[in-house]
Protein backbone atom coordinates (compact mmCIF):
# COMPACT_ATOMS: atom_id res chain seq x y z
CA UNK A 1 0.00 0.00 0.00
CA UNK A 2 0.86 3.42 -0.67
CA UNK A 3 2.36 6.00 1.93
CA UNK A 4 0.22 8.39 0.58
CA UNK A 5 -2.29 9.36 -2.04
CA UNK A 6 -0.04 12.57 -2.47
CA UNK A 7 3.59 13.58 -2.08
CA UNK A 8 3.64 17.32 -1.99
CA UNK A 9 7.29 18.69 -2.24
CA UNK A 10 7.35 22.15 -0.46
CA UNK A 11 5.88 24.67 2.32
CA UNK A 12 5.41 27.98 -0.20
CA UNK A 13 2.03 29.09 -1.24
CA UNK A 14 2.04 26.59 -3.74
CA UNK A 15 2.14 23.82 -1.93
CA UNK A 16 -0.01 24.89 1.47
CA UNK A 17 -2.46 25.30 -0.82
CA UNK A 18 -2.34 22.36 -2.92
CA UNK A 19 -1.70 20.33 0.34
CA UNK A 20 -5.34 21.73 2.04
CA UNK A 21 -6.83 21.25 -0.74
CA UNK A 22 -6.00 17.45 -1.68
CA UNK A 23 -6.71 17.27 1.85
CA UNK A 24 -10.17 18.78 1.78
CA UNK A 25 -10.97 16.59 -0.87
CA UNK A 26 -10.44 13.57 1.12
CA UNK A 27 -6.42 12.39 -0.33
CA UNK A 28 -3.73 11.17 2.67
CA UNK A 29 -1.46 13.89 1.94
CA UNK A 30 2.23 13.76 2.54
CA UNK A 31 3.77 17.52 2.73
CA UNK A 32 7.63 17.70 2.62
CA UNK A 33 10.22 20.60 3.10
CA UNK A 34 13.86 20.22 2.49
CA UNK A 35 14.51 22.97 5.05
CA UNK A 36 14.15 22.70 8.72
CA UNK A 37 11.74 26.06 8.98
CA UNK A 38 8.36 26.69 6.68
CA UNK A 39 6.93 28.89 4.55
CA UNK A 40 8.96 29.23 1.18
CA UNK A 41 9.95 32.79 -0.58
CA UNK A 42 5.93 33.46 -0.18
CA UNK A 43 6.61 34.23 3.85
CA UNK A 44 9.02 36.98 2.76
CA UNK A 45 6.63 38.61 0.12
CA UNK A 46 4.23 41.03 0.78
CA UNK A 47 1.69 38.50 0.51
CA UNK A 48 -0.75 39.51 -1.68
CA UNK A 49 -2.37 37.77 -4.69
CA UNK A 50 -3.50 39.30 -8.08
CA UNK A 51 -7.03 37.44 -9.02
CA UNK A 52 -9.05 39.11 -11.95
CA UNK A 53 -12.79 39.00 -11.43
CA UNK A 54 -12.10 38.00 -7.82
CA UNK A 55 -15.79 38.54 -5.47
CA UNK A 56 -14.19 41.38 -3.13
CA UNK A 57 -13.42 43.81 -6.05
CA UNK A 58 -16.27 46.52 -5.91
CA UNK A 59 -18.32 46.38 -8.98
CA UNK A 60 -16.99 50.00 -9.87
CA UNK A 61 -13.75 48.73 -10.81
CA UNK A 62 -15.37 47.61 -14.28
CA UNK A 63 -13.47 44.19 -14.42
CA UNK A 64 -14.63 41.59 -16.93
CA UNK A 65 -13.10 38.08 -18.36
CA UNK A 66 -12.81 40.26 -21.68
CA UNK A 67 -10.35 42.86 -19.86
CA UNK A 68 -8.32 40.76 -17.85
CA UNK A 69 -7.98 37.89 -20.49
CA UNK A 70 -6.84 40.57 -23.18
CA UNK A 71 -4.64 42.08 -20.86
CA UNK A 72 -2.30 39.48 -20.07
CA UNK A 73 -2.23 38.35 -23.43
CA UNK A 74 -1.43 42.28 -24.81
CA UNK A 75 1.34 41.46 -21.92
CA UNK A 76 3.18 38.27 -23.18
CA UNK A 77 4.50 39.03 -26.55
CA UNK A 78 3.31 35.55 -27.21
CA UNK A 79 5.23 33.94 -24.18
CA UNK A 80 1.63 32.03 -22.89
CA UNK A 81 -0.89 30.25 -24.27
CA UNK A 82 -4.80 31.26 -24.83
CA UNK A 83 -5.58 27.93 -22.58
CA UNK A 84 -3.40 28.67 -19.61
CA UNK A 85 -4.31 32.81 -19.45
CA UNK A 86 -8.11 32.17 -19.62
CA UNK A 87 -7.61 29.04 -16.99
CA UNK A 88 -5.90 30.80 -14.76
CA UNK A 89 -8.91 33.65 -15.20
CA UNK A 90 -11.53 31.63 -15.11
CA UNK A 91 -10.75 29.44 -12.38
CA UNK A 92 -8.73 31.83 -9.69
CA UNK A 93 -11.57 33.31 -8.15
CA UNK A 94 -13.52 29.77 -7.77
CA UNK A 95 -10.01 29.31 -5.72
CA UNK A 96 -10.70 32.23 -3.60
CA UNK A 97 -14.07 31.38 -2.62
CA UNK A 98 -12.89 27.78 -2.02
CA UNK A 99 -10.35 28.57 0.67
CA UNK A 100 -13.14 31.25 2.12
CA UNK A 101 -15.44 29.10 2.41
CA UNK A 102 -13.62 26.18 4.09
CA UNK A 103 -10.28 27.67 5.57
CA UNK A 104 -8.70 30.15 7.88
CA UNK A 105 -7.20 32.16 4.36
CA UNK A 106 -9.02 35.12 3.87
CA UNK A 107 -9.04 37.86 1.64
CA UNK A 108 -10.04 41.77 1.06
CA UNK A 109 -9.11 43.89 -2.03
CA UNK A 110 -6.26 46.22 -1.75
CA UNK A 111 -8.30 49.44 -2.19
CA UNK A 112 -7.10 51.37 -5.58
CA UNK A 113 -3.65 49.17 -6.16
CA UNK A 114 -3.44 49.81 -9.85
CA UNK A 115 -2.20 46.65 -12.23
CA UNK A 116 1.14 47.60 -13.23
CA UNK A 117 0.54 48.24 -16.65
CA UNK A 118 -2.42 50.46 -16.23
CA UNK A 119 -2.74 51.83 -19.54
CA UNK A 120 -2.79 48.52 -21.41
CA UNK A 121 -5.59 47.43 -23.19
CA UNK A 122 -7.32 45.28 -20.13
CA UNK A 123 -5.54 47.14 -17.53
CA UNK A 124 -7.44 48.60 -14.25
CA UNK A 125 -5.77 52.12 -13.41
CA UNK A 126 -8.20 52.06 -10.45
CA UNK A 127 -7.06 48.19 -9.48
CA UNK A 128 -9.34 46.16 -7.32
CA UNK A 129 -7.69 42.65 -8.58
CA UNK A 130 -4.77 42.88 -6.04
CA UNK A 131 -6.06 40.46 -2.22
CA UNK A 132 -4.18 40.51 0.56
CA UNK A 133 -5.16 38.54 4.03
CA UNK A 134 -5.63 39.99 7.45
CA UNK A 135 -3.18 40.03 10.04
CA UNK A 136 -3.27 36.18 11.81
CA UNK A 137 -1.94 35.28 15.09
CA UNK A 138 0.11 32.77 15.16
CA UNK A 139 -0.54 31.48 18.78
CA UNK A 140 -3.11 29.41 16.38
CA UNK A 141 -0.33 27.29 15.15
CA UNK A 142 1.04 25.69 18.35
CA UNK A 143 3.98 24.25 18.21
CA UNK A 144 4.78 25.67 14.27
CA UNK A 145 4.41 29.15 15.19
CA UNK A 146 8.42 29.27 15.95
CA UNK A 147 9.28 27.15 12.99
CA UNK A 148 8.18 29.35 10.05
CA UNK A 149 11.25 31.57 8.71
CA UNK A 150 11.12 35.34 9.51
CA UNK A 151 11.15 37.51 6.90
CA UNK A 152 14.60 40.07 7.18
CA UNK A 153 13.57 42.72 4.66
CA UNK A 154 10.89 44.73 6.77
CA UNK A 155 11.39 46.25 10.13
CA UNK A 156 7.95 45.35 11.18
CA UNK A 157 5.72 42.54 9.93
CA UNK A 158 2.92 43.30 12.45
CA UNK A 159 1.47 45.53 9.64
CA UNK A 160 -0.36 44.47 6.10
CA UNK A 161 0.60 46.51 2.81
CA UNK A 162 -2.35 47.67 2.85
CA UNK A 163 -1.57 49.55 6.39
CA UNK A 164 1.89 50.90 5.67
CA UNK A 165 2.47 54.48 3.52
CA UNK A 166 2.85 52.97 0.46
CA UNK A 167 -0.23 54.29 -1.97
CA UNK A 168 -1.72 56.12 0.77
CA UNK A 169 -1.36 60.00 1.60
CA UNK A 170 -3.00 59.62 4.81
CA UNK A 171 -1.68 55.64 5.72
CA UNK A 172 -3.98 53.71 8.56
CA UNK A 173 -3.01 55.06 11.65
CA UNK A 174 -1.39 52.42 14.02
CA UNK A 175 -1.25 53.53 17.45
CA UNK A 176 2.07 52.29 19.94
CA UNK A 177 -0.82 50.57 22.09
CA UNK A 178 -2.09 49.12 19.16
CA UNK A 179 0.97 47.55 17.57
CA UNK A 180 2.04 46.47 20.74
CA UNK A 181 -0.91 44.62 21.27
CA UNK A 182 -0.28 42.45 18.11
CA UNK A 183 3.24 42.32 19.50
CA UNK A 184 1.87 40.80 22.41
CA UNK A 185 -0.74 38.70 20.46
CA UNK A 186 1.75 37.58 17.85
CA UNK A 187 -0.47 38.98 14.86
CA UNK A 188 1.70 38.82 12.08
CA UNK A 189 1.23 40.29 8.71
CA UNK A 190 1.99 40.29 4.95
CA UNK A 191 3.79 37.17 3.32
CA UNK A 192 3.72 35.53 6.90
CA UNK A 193 -0.01 36.31 7.26
CA UNK A 194 -0.59 34.45 3.89
CA UNK A 195 1.79 31.46 5.04
CA UNK A 196 0.22 31.22 8.24
CA UNK A 197 -3.08 30.92 7.71
CA UNK A 198 -2.24 28.31 4.66
CA UNK A 199 -0.47 26.21 7.17
CA UNK A 200 -3.29 26.38 9.29
CA UNK A 201 -5.54 24.89 6.53
CA UNK A 202 -2.48 22.06 6.23
CA UNK A 203 -2.66 21.45 10.51
CA UNK A 204 -6.36 21.36 10.72
CA UNK A 205 -6.75 18.65 8.24
CA UNK A 206 -4.02 16.47 10.02
CA UNK A 207 -1.18 17.48 7.36
CA UNK A 208 1.73 18.31 8.76
CA UNK A 209 5.33 19.27 7.41
CA UNK A 210 8.12 16.88 7.24
CA UNK A 211 11.01 19.28 7.51
CA UNK A 212 14.80 17.99 6.91
CA UNK A 213 13.64 16.20 3.47
CA UNK A 214 15.15 16.97 -0.13
CA UNK A 215 13.36 15.34 -2.83
CA UNK A 216 16.08 14.38 -4.92
CA UNK A 217 14.32 11.61 -7.29
CA UNK A 218 10.83 10.29 -8.45
CA UNK A 219 9.84 6.98 -8.22
CA UNK A 220 8.48 5.68 -11.86
CA UNK A 221 7.20 2.91 -12.43
CA UNK A 222 5.98 1.86 -15.91
CA UNK A 223 5.97 5.86 -16.95
CA UNK A 224 3.74 6.93 -14.23
CA UNK A 225 5.05 8.62 -10.49
CA UNK A 226 5.42 6.01 -7.85
CA UNK A 227 6.63 8.44 -5.25
CA UNK A 228 9.99 10.04 -4.00
CA UNK A 229 13.59 9.55 -3.26
CA UNK A 230 14.10 11.90 -0.23
CA UNK A 231 17.93 12.55 1.49
CA UNK A 232 17.49 13.00 5.02
CA UNK A 233 19.49 13.71 8.06
CA UNK A 234 19.86 9.64 8.59
CA UNK A 235 20.04 8.91 4.80
CA UNK A 236 18.53 8.31 1.77
CA UNK A 237 14.59 7.19 1.90
CA UNK A 238 11.49 6.31 -0.61
CA UNK A 239 7.86 7.11 0.18
CA UNK A 240 5.49 5.91 -2.15
CA UNK A 241 2.32 7.41 -3.53
CA UNK A 242 0.57 7.97 -7.11
CA UNK A 243 0.93 11.57 -7.18
CA UNK A 244 3.48 13.92 -6.85
CA UNK A 245 3.18 17.89 -6.72
CA UNK A 246 6.62 19.49 -7.42
CA UNK A 247 6.36 23.00 -5.80
CA UNK A 248 9.76 23.12 -4.42
CA UNK A 249 10.67 26.85 -5.55
CA UNK A 250 12.98 28.34 -8.79
CA UNK A 251 16.02 27.68 -9.34
CA UNK A 252 17.43 31.12 -8.33
CA UNK A 253 20.31 29.55 -6.04
CA UNK A 254 21.83 27.26 -8.54
CA UNK A 255 24.60 29.34 -10.42
CA UNK A 256 24.36 26.69 -13.38
CA UNK A 257 21.28 26.15 -13.78
CA UNK A 258 20.90 30.57 -14.09
CA UNK A 259 23.92 30.44 -16.30
CA UNK A 260 22.42 27.55 -18.45
CA UNK A 261 19.13 28.88 -18.81
CA UNK A 262 18.15 32.88 -17.48
CA UNK A 263 18.35 35.30 -19.94
CA UNK A 264 20.08 38.09 -18.59
CA UNK A 265 22.32 38.84 -15.09
CA UNK A 266 20.36 37.93 -11.93
CA UNK A 267 23.21 38.72 -9.54
CA UNK A 268 21.00 38.62 -6.33
CA UNK A 269 17.79 37.27 -5.09
CA UNK A 270 15.77 37.32 -2.18
CA UNK A 271 14.49 33.89 -2.78
CA UNK A 272 14.49 31.07 0.03
CA UNK A 273 18.36 29.72 -0.24
CA UNK A 274 16.39 26.20 -0.36
CA UNK A 275 15.52 27.15 -3.86
CA UNK A 276 17.94 25.54 -5.90
CA UNK A 277 15.95 23.77 -8.22
CA UNK A 278 15.96 20.25 -7.41
CA UNK A 279 12.37 19.95 -8.42
CA UNK A 280 13.36 21.08 -12.18
CA UNK A 281 15.93 18.69 -12.07
CA UNK A 282 13.36 15.89 -10.64
CA UNK A 283 10.76 16.53 -13.64
CA UNK A 284 13.90 16.76 -15.87
CA UNK A 285 15.15 13.14 -15.55
CA UNK A 286 11.19 12.20 -15.46
CA UNK A 287 11.16 13.15 -19.06
CA UNK A 288 9.43 16.59 -18.52
CA UNK A 289 9.15 19.00 -21.67
CA UNK A 290 10.26 22.57 -19.97
CA UNK A 291 9.44 26.02 -20.71
CA UNK A 292 10.12 29.17 -19.78
CA UNK A 293 13.39 28.84 -18.85
CA UNK A 294 14.76 32.25 -19.65
CA UNK A 295 12.12 34.28 -17.73
CA UNK A 296 12.20 35.39 -14.03
CA UNK A 297 10.31 37.33 -11.59
CA UNK A 298 12.76 40.29 -11.93
CA UNK A 299 14.00 42.70 -9.75
CA UNK A 300 16.19 45.55 -9.30
CA UNK A 301 18.45 45.12 -5.82
CA UNK A 302 20.82 46.52 -3.44
CA UNK A 303 23.36 46.16 -1.46
CA UNK A 304 22.95 47.56 2.53
CA UNK A 305 24.32 46.89 5.52
CA UNK A 306 23.54 43.38 7.54
CA UNK A 307 22.90 45.70 10.91
CA UNK A 308 20.46 46.90 8.06
CA UNK A 309 19.11 44.21 6.69
CA UNK A 310 20.57 41.01 7.80
CA UNK A 311 21.23 39.37 4.66
CA UNK A 312 23.05 42.31 3.03
CA UNK A 313 20.54 43.32 0.13
CA UNK A 314 17.28 44.88 0.03
CA UNK A 315 14.97 44.78 -2.86
CA UNK A 316 14.39 48.92 -4.36
CA UNK A 317 10.70 49.33 -5.55
CA UNK A 318 9.41 52.52 -4.41
CA UNK A 319 12.69 54.18 -3.82
CA UNK A 320 13.39 55.03 -6.98
CA UNK A 321 10.33 55.97 -7.91
CA UNK A 322 10.08 59.25 -5.61
CA UNK A 323 10.85 62.48 -6.49
CA UNK A 324 14.01 63.29 -6.30
CA UNK A 325 15.58 60.14 -7.41
CA UNK A 326 17.21 59.08 -11.23
CA UNK A 327 19.31 55.96 -12.04
CA UNK A 328 22.30 56.23 -14.28
CA UNK A 329 24.50 53.92 -16.20
CA UNK A 330 28.21 54.11 -16.57
CA UNK A 331 28.15 56.78 -18.95
CA UNK A 332 26.54 58.93 -16.63
CA UNK A 333 22.90 58.73 -18.23
CA UNK A 334 19.59 57.68 -17.37
CA UNK A 335 18.51 54.70 -19.02
CA UNK A 336 14.47 54.17 -18.58
CA UNK A 337 11.71 54.84 -16.30
CA UNK A 338 13.28 54.80 -13.33
CA UNK A 339 9.40 54.04 -11.73
CA UNK A 340 8.64 51.44 -13.71
CA UNK A 341 7.48 48.15 -12.24
CA UNK A 342 10.04 45.48 -11.08
CA UNK A 343 9.56 43.04 -13.44
CA UNK A 344 9.39 44.84 -16.22
CA UNK A 345 12.78 46.45 -15.50
CA UNK A 346 14.99 43.44 -15.77
CA UNK A 347 14.27 44.30 -19.60
CA UNK A 348 16.55 47.50 -18.83
CA UNK A 349 19.15 45.44 -17.34
CA UNK A 350 19.54 43.23 -19.74
CA UNK A 351 19.33 45.41 -22.87
CA UNK A 352 23.13 45.16 -24.70
CA UNK A 353 25.66 47.39 -26.20
CA UNK A 354 25.86 45.38 -29.52
CA UNK A 355 29.41 47.05 -30.78
CA UNK A 356 31.27 45.96 -27.26
CA UNK A 357 29.22 42.91 -26.11
CA UNK A 358 28.35 44.33 -22.90
CA UNK A 359 25.03 44.73 -20.77
CA UNK A 360 24.54 48.11 -21.54
CA UNK A 361 23.49 50.06 -18.28
CA UNK A 362 25.36 47.93 -15.75
CA UNK A 363 26.74 48.77 -13.07
CA UNK A 364 23.86 51.54 -13.01
CA UNK A 365 23.32 53.79 -9.70
CA UNK A 366 20.58 55.27 -7.95
CA UNK A 367 21.17 59.08 -7.63
CA UNK A 368 19.65 61.50 -5.45
CA UNK A 369 20.26 64.22 -3.26
CA UNK A 370 20.08 65.36 0.73
CA UNK A 371 16.22 66.84 0.46
CA UNK A 372 15.42 63.17 -1.13
CA UNK A 373 16.95 61.32 1.48
CA UNK A 374 15.78 64.09 4.31
CA UNK A 375 12.69 63.19 3.73
CA UNK A 376 12.33 59.43 2.68
CA UNK A 377 15.26 57.82 4.37
CA UNK A 378 16.44 54.40 3.40
CA UNK A 379 16.29 50.81 3.22
CA UNK A 380 12.85 50.80 3.99
CA UNK A 381 11.69 54.82 3.86
CA UNK A 382 10.74 54.60 7.07
CA UNK A 383 11.91 58.58 8.12
CA UNK A 384 14.82 60.75 7.49
CA UNK A 385 18.40 58.74 7.88
CA UNK A 386 20.93 59.43 10.40
CA UNK A 387 24.09 60.93 8.61
CA UNK A 388 25.99 58.38 10.16
CA UNK A 389 24.26 55.62 8.46
CA UNK A 390 25.08 56.97 5.18
CA UNK A 391 28.62 55.61 5.50
CA UNK A 392 27.82 52.97 2.88
CA UNK A 393 27.09 54.88 0.47
CA UNK A 394 28.84 56.88 -2.13
CA UNK A 395 28.49 60.36 -2.02
CA UNK A 396 29.88 64.28 -2.78
CA UNK A 397 29.03 67.81 -2.49
CA UNK A 398 28.86 68.11 -5.90
CA UNK A 399 27.95 66.10 -8.68
CA UNK A 400 30.79 66.59 -10.34
CA UNK A 401 32.69 64.78 -7.64
CA UNK A 402 29.90 62.34 -7.15
CA UNK A 403 30.97 61.35 -10.55
CA UNK A 404 34.65 61.26 -10.05
CA UNK A 405 34.10 58.53 -7.33
CA UNK A 406 31.87 56.43 -8.94
CA UNK A 407 33.93 56.27 -12.60
CA UNK A 408 31.59 58.07 -14.74
CA UNK A 409 31.53 61.14 -16.73
CA UNK A 410 31.54 64.31 -14.80
CA UNK A 411 30.31 65.91 -17.69
CA UNK A 412 27.63 63.38 -18.53
CA UNK A 413 26.10 63.52 -14.96
CA UNK A 414 25.70 67.32 -14.44
CA UNK A 415 23.75 67.42 -18.20
CA UNK A 416 21.69 64.52 -17.63
CA UNK A 417 20.80 66.26 -14.22
CA UNK A 418 20.43 69.30 -15.14
CA UNK A 419 17.80 68.06 -18.53
CA UNK A 420 15.80 65.73 -15.42
CA UNK A 421 15.53 68.47 -13.21
CA UNK A 422 14.08 70.63 -16.23
CA UNK A 423 11.68 68.09 -17.20
CA UNK A 424 10.72 67.42 -13.10
CA UNK A 425 9.71 71.25 -12.70
CA UNK A 426 7.67 70.97 -15.57
CA UNK A 427 6.22 67.88 -14.92
CA UNK A 428 6.85 66.42 -17.95
CA UNK A 429 9.66 63.35 -18.29
CA UNK A 430 10.72 63.92 -21.98
CA UNK A 431 12.44 61.15 -22.22
CA UNK A 432 11.10 57.94 -20.67
CA UNK A 433 7.30 59.31 -19.39
CA UNK A 434 7.97 58.73 -16.03
CA UNK A 435 5.45 59.61 -13.67
CA UNK A 436 2.27 59.47 -16.06
CA UNK A 437 1.24 55.99 -15.93
CA UNK A 438 -1.32 55.29 -12.73
CA UNK A 439 1.51 52.72 -11.51
CA UNK A 440 4.34 54.94 -11.25
CA UNK A 441 1.95 58.01 -8.93
CA UNK A 442 0.57 54.97 -6.92
CA UNK A 443 4.26 54.17 -5.96
CA UNK A 444 5.36 57.40 -5.84
CA UNK A 445 4.64 59.92 -3.18
CA UNK A 446 1.47 59.66 -2.13
CA UNK A 447 1.38 63.17 -0.48
CA UNK A 448 1.91 64.64 -3.66
CA UNK A 449 -0.42 62.97 -5.74
CA UNK A 450 -2.39 65.29 -7.84
CA UNK A 451 -3.64 63.46 -11.00
CA UNK A 452 0.07 64.97 -12.94
CA UNK A 453 3.25 63.27 -12.87
CA UNK A 454 4.51 65.40 -9.41
CA UNK A 455 4.17 62.44 -6.96
CA UNK A 456 6.93 60.74 -8.67
CA UNK A 457 9.32 63.57 -10.83
CA UNK A 458 11.15 66.34 -8.90
CA UNK A 459 14.31 67.67 -9.51
CA UNK A 460 17.94 67.00 -7.61
CA UNK A 461 18.80 71.12 -5.99
CA UNK A 462 20.81 70.25 -3.05
CA UNK A 463 24.18 68.69 -2.26
CA UNK A 464 25.88 66.39 -0.65
CA UNK A 465 24.64 63.72 -3.32
CA UNK A 466 24.25 60.29 -2.83
CA UNK A 467 24.63 56.97 -5.22
CA UNK A 468 23.75 53.63 -4.33
CA UNK A 469 24.90 50.62 -6.76
CA UNK A 470 22.09 48.97 -8.78
CA UNK A 471 21.94 45.28 -9.49
CA UNK A 472 19.70 42.63 -11.70
CA UNK A 473 18.30 40.81 -9.22
CA UNK A 474 15.22 38.63 -9.42
CA UNK A 475 12.18 37.87 -6.81
CA UNK A 476 12.73 33.79 -8.15
CA UNK A 477 13.08 32.28 -11.38
CA UNK A 478 9.39 31.13 -13.08
CA UNK A 479 10.64 28.30 -15.77
CA UNK A 480 10.14 24.41 -15.11
CA UNK A 481 8.32 21.84 -16.57
CA UNK A 482 5.23 22.54 -18.45
CA UNK A 483 1.95 21.68 -17.58
CA UNK A 484 -1.87 21.68 -18.97
CA UNK A 485 -5.07 23.57 -17.12
CA UNK A 486 -5.01 21.06 -14.87
CA UNK A 487 -1.20 21.62 -13.55
CA UNK A 488 -0.07 18.16 -14.52
CA UNK A 489 3.34 17.91 -15.74
CA UNK A 490 3.30 17.00 -19.64
CA UNK A 491 6.33 15.29 -21.61
CA UNK A 492 8.64 16.37 -24.63
CA UNK A 493 5.30 14.98 -26.73
CA UNK A 494 2.95 16.37 -24.87
CA UNK A 495 1.28 13.51 -23.18
CA UNK A 496 0.62 13.81 -19.49
CA UNK A 497 3.20 12.17 -17.66
CA UNK A 498 0.61 10.20 -15.16
CA UNK A 499 0.51 11.04 -11.18
CA UNK A 500 2.91 14.40 -11.31
CA UNK A 501 1.76 17.63 -11.34
CA UNK A 502 4.08 21.37 -10.65
CA UNK A 503 2.85 24.63 -9.51
CA UNK A 504 4.34 27.72 -7.70
CA UNK A 505 8.28 28.77 -9.18
CA UNK A 506 8.62 25.10 -9.65
CA UNK A 507 6.69 25.23 -12.96
CA UNK A 508 6.57 26.68 -16.18
CA UNK A 509 4.70 29.60 -15.35
CA UNK A 510 1.70 30.54 -16.74
CA UNK A 511 2.36 34.06 -17.00
CA UNK A 512 5.19 34.04 -19.44
CA UNK A 513 6.89 36.95 -19.22
CA UNK A 514 4.25 38.81 -17.80
CA UNK A 515 3.93 40.40 -14.28
CA UNK A 516 -0.20 41.81 -13.90
CA UNK A 517 0.09 43.79 -11.09
CA UNK A 518 0.57 43.27 -7.23
CA UNK A 519 0.53 39.45 -6.53
CA UNK A 520 1.55 38.31 -9.72
CA UNK A 521 3.56 35.69 -8.62
CA UNK A 522 1.61 33.95 -5.53
CA UNK A 523 -1.89 34.39 -7.61
CA UNK A 524 -0.72 31.53 -9.64
CA UNK A 525 1.20 29.56 -7.89
CA UNK A 526 -1.93 29.51 -5.39
CA UNK A 527 -4.26 28.71 -8.35
CA UNK A 528 -2.23 26.16 -9.89
CA UNK A 529 -1.89 24.82 -6.37
CA UNK A 530 -5.12 24.55 -5.79
CA UNK A 531 -5.73 22.78 -9.19
CA UNK A 532 -3.78 20.71 -8.63
CA UNK A 533 -4.99 19.35 -5.39
CA UNK A 534 -8.88 19.91 -6.48
CA UNK A 535 -7.63 17.24 -9.63
CA UNK A 536 -5.76 14.90 -6.98
CA UNK A 537 -8.62 14.72 -4.65
CA UNK A 538 -11.13 14.46 -7.38
CA UNK A 539 -9.09 11.01 -8.46
CA UNK A 540 -9.00 9.80 -5.23
CA UNK A 541 -12.54 10.56 -4.34
CA UNK A 542 -13.66 8.53 -7.47
CA UNK A 543 -11.25 5.56 -6.38
CA UNK A 544 -12.73 5.52 -3.13
CA UNK A 545 -15.93 5.21 -3.95
CA UNK A 546 -15.10 2.86 -6.31
CA UNK A 547 -13.84 0.94 -3.81
CA UNK A 548 -16.69 0.93 -1.29
CA UNK A 549 -19.16 0.29 -4.32
CA UNK A 550 -17.13 -3.11 -5.38
CA UNK A 551 -17.17 -4.15 -1.20
CA UNK A 552 -20.94 -4.18 -1.61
Amino acid sequence: MDDYDVIVLGTGGAALTAAAVAAEEGARVGLFEKGETVGGTTVYSGGMIWIPLNQHQPPEKGDTRDKAVTYLKALSNGTISDEMVETYVDRGPEMVSYLHDRTPVQFYAVADFPDYHPEQDGGLPQGGRSLETPLFPYGELGAWKDRVHIPPYYQTYHLTIGQTTLGQPVPQEITPEEMQRRIDNDERGMGLALGGRLLKACLDRGVQPQTGHRGVDLIMEDGRVAGVVFETASGRKEVHAPNVVIATGGFEHNEDLKRAFLRGPASHTVGVETNTGDGLKMAMRAGAMIANMPEAWWMPMIEVPTNLVATGQQILTYERTLPGAIMVNKTGKRFTNEAANYNAFGAAFHEQDVSLGVYKNLPCWLVFDQNWLDKYGFAGGLGATEQASTDWMTSADTLRGLAEKLGIPGDALENTVERFNTNARNLEDLDFNRGQSAQDQWWGDPTLRDGTARASLGPLETGPYYAIQVFSGMLGTKGGPKTDTRARVVDLDGNVIEGLYAAGNAMASPMGMTYGGAGGTLGPAMVFGYLAGRDIGERVGSRSLQTVGAAH
